[in-house]
């Protein structure tokens, strides 16, 4: 069932937001400043690309300079893409057949308000392979091995 939900929302909007997400964050990593927003524009963008059967979970090496990064975030990018990812929801909750896809939308604006800190799991335990991951799969920045099951 995922894989067909995912097949269906990469041909009805998934690409186009994935897209959007990777050239915001290509724009982003232009400057050094902006690489932090750059990658997680980039992990936005693999996650909007397949949504189903992955979820996002607070990284456990995450600190002030994320929640610093995300209020920025907010300011700046994050609410105007909640709000797109909320409206784009409404629009297809109208059908039936896009209910689901409606549901994957709202799934998008947690990580579109606050992206900074976050990982893209699978939904049955274990990092996903999309996206991102400069620390490695299942280690944080200090090295200690990390478990989310």
């Amino acid at each position: 069932m995922k894989l067909l939900l995912n097949i269906i929302w990469v041909v009805f909007g998934g690409l186009v937001l994935c897209l959007g997400y990777l050239l915001a964050g290509v724009v982003a990593c232009v400057t050094i400043v902006g690489i932090p927003f750059g990658l997680a524009a980039f992990r936005i963008g693999w996650f909007a690309l397949w949504p189903f059967g992955r979820t996002v979970v607070d990284h456990p090496a995450a600190g002030a300079a994320s929640a610093v990064g995300n209020v920025l975030w907010v300011i700046f990018f994050g609410w105007w893409l909640a709000l797109g990812h909320i409206v784009t929801a409404v629009a297809q909750a109208v059908t039936i057949v896009g209910i689901p896809l409606a549901l994957g939308n709202l799934k998008l604006v947690p990580v579109s308000l606050f992206p900074l800190g976050k990982r893209i799991v699978r939904v049955g335990g274990g990092y996903s392979s999309f996206g991102p991951d400069l620390m490695g799969p299942g280690r944080s920045s200090t090295g200690e091995n990390l478990h989310l099951n």
